[in-house]
């Protein structure tokens, strides 16, 4: 198991005001899996994102990751647990708009202290892998929405990590642009990768073979498809 949470709650007080974000989510990944989280507005999607990507610590439960029990961990340790395990893509791309498409994807193997020459071998190859191999020069505003979005893809591979999670990766795209995204996901899931998405976006979820919906803190539906959509 790949993802295991057990009652795992997020509460924020606002003065005498209690908001329960999460109250008591249970959902395991398998590795290779492909899984949408959707919900409305306030349902608590996003914050399950971030307790899943480690950019926030519940207010109790548990949550192991790739073996490693998590949900108790200092801002430092997540750190580490988040640079080996997730990589990231949103839907702003979150590049540096000076550094070149290598540059941009080599961030992770920085933070990792991994030697230049391999650093900068990993981050050419990974740009290969999403079609940019001749882009690699070129900074984000020389490329297309699309092709910005195939970078940040490629930086949230270069560590191989665990699960790449998306955070409506096609939210800032065109119908066209977004389509061809989630094909290269399709085809990152057929190699072996686990997908987290996440998204309200009903026809973007159709391209995972899971989806779960959230309502209020909790899980309402876990459903499973038997194949893959067809881009």
């Amino acid at each position: 198991m790949l993802i295991s949470i057990r009652e795992l709650r997020k509460i924020y007080r606002m003065g005498e005001v209690e908001v329960r974000a999460l109250d008591g989510v249970d959902l395991d990944v398998e590795r290779g899996e492909y899984l949408a989280i959707m919900g409305p507005s306030g349902s608590g999607k996003s914050t399950l994102m971030n307790l899943i990507g480690c950019l926030d610590t519940p207010s109790s439960g548990d949550y192991v990751l790739n073996g490693s029990r998590v949900s108790g961990l200092d801002d430092a340790e997540l750190a580490r647990i988040r640079n080996r395990e997730i990589g990231f893509v949103f839907q702003t791309f979150n590049l540096l708009p000076r550094a070149s498409a290598l540059a941009n994807v080599e961030l992770p193997l920085i933070y990792a202290r991994m030697p230049t020459n391999k650093r900068r071998e990993l981050a050419r190859e990974a740009l290969e892998k999403v079609g940019l191999g001749d882009r690699i020069k070129h900074q984000p505003n020389e490329l297309s929405g699309g092709q910005r979005q195939r970078v940040a893809v490629a930086r949230a591979l270069v560590n191989q990590p665990s699960i790449l999670l998306a955070d409506e990766p096609t939210g800032n795209l065109d119908s066209r642009t977004s389509e061809e995204i989630m094909a290269l996901f399709d085809e990152l899931n057929q190699a072996g990768n686990t997908i987290v998405l996440v998204t309200h976006e009903e026809d973007i979820a159709t391209h995972a073979r899971r989806t779960i919906r959230l309502l209020d803190g909790r899980v309402v539906s876990d459903q499973k498809v038997g194949r893959r959509r067809t881009p």
